[in-house]
Formats: C-alpha cells, sequence, structure tokens
C-alpha cells in the first residue's frame, strides 16, 4: 500500500512541477512573440499610412483603349455564340429523348425562359 501511495504523490507532484515549469515557459514565449508581432503591425501601418499619403485624393477613372474595347466585344461576340451552339444543342437532346421515351416533343417557347430582349 506504501508503494501506491508514493506513487501516488509522485504523480500528482510531478503534474504540478510540470504544470507550473509550462505555464511559466508558455508565459515567457507569448509575451516575446508579442513583441514581435507589436513591432510587426507597427511597422505595416506605417507603410500602409505612408501607401494613402501618396494616393492622390480624387479617383482616377480607368479609360478602355480602343483595342481593349475591340477584345471585349469580341470575347462577347464568342460566348454569345458559344450560348447558341449549347442551346441548339441541349434542343436537339430534347428531341431525341423525347423520341426515345415515346412522346411527342412539345414545342419551346423560348421567350417563357425568361429572355428578355
Amino acid at each position: 500500500m506504501s508503494q501506491r501511495d508514493n506513487f501516488a504523490s509522485g504523480f500528482f507532484a510531478g503534474a504540478f512541477v510540470g504544470g507550473l515549469v509550462g505555464g511559466i515557459l508558455g508565459a515567457v514565449i507569448v509575451s516575446r512573440r508579442d513583441t514581435q508581432l507589436a513591432v510587426e503591425e507597427e511597422t505595416e501601418l506605417t507603410q500602409i499610412q505612408d501607401e494613402t499619403n501618396k494616393v492622390p485624393p480624387r479617383r482616377r477613372q480607368m479609360k478602355a483603349s480602343a483595342s481593349e474595347s475591340l477584345e471585349i466585344e469580341t470575347a462577347r461576340r464568342s460566348l454569345e455564340d458559344k450560348i447558341a451552339q449549347l442551346n441548339a444543342t441541349i434542343d436537339d437532346v430534347r428531341k431525341q429523348l423525347g423520341n426515345v421515351n415515346g412522346s411527342v416533343p412539345q414545342p419551346i417557347n423560348e421567350r417563357s425562359l425568361g429572355h428578355d430582349s
């Protein structure tokens, strides 16, 4: 019985001392990290303030050049063509599935799908 008592008291004493040492060590590490983080944050804030001081108070409006607007228009038309191809393919598949199932395909009113043209 005395070995169990010695074991239990030693276990609790070790847990207490380990917790105490770990707590002190953790507090020291955290305080050093907090100091380093504070210095880094202060440096970042001064850099941000310097950058905001360099920006003129008025916003500059960006104007698209002729070549950029031409590229945008070309991309838009290309997308519209692809959408039209997809819609045609979807209609063909609907017709095929209707024929496979034995039902008569119903005409689809494109205006009812929410296209506001």
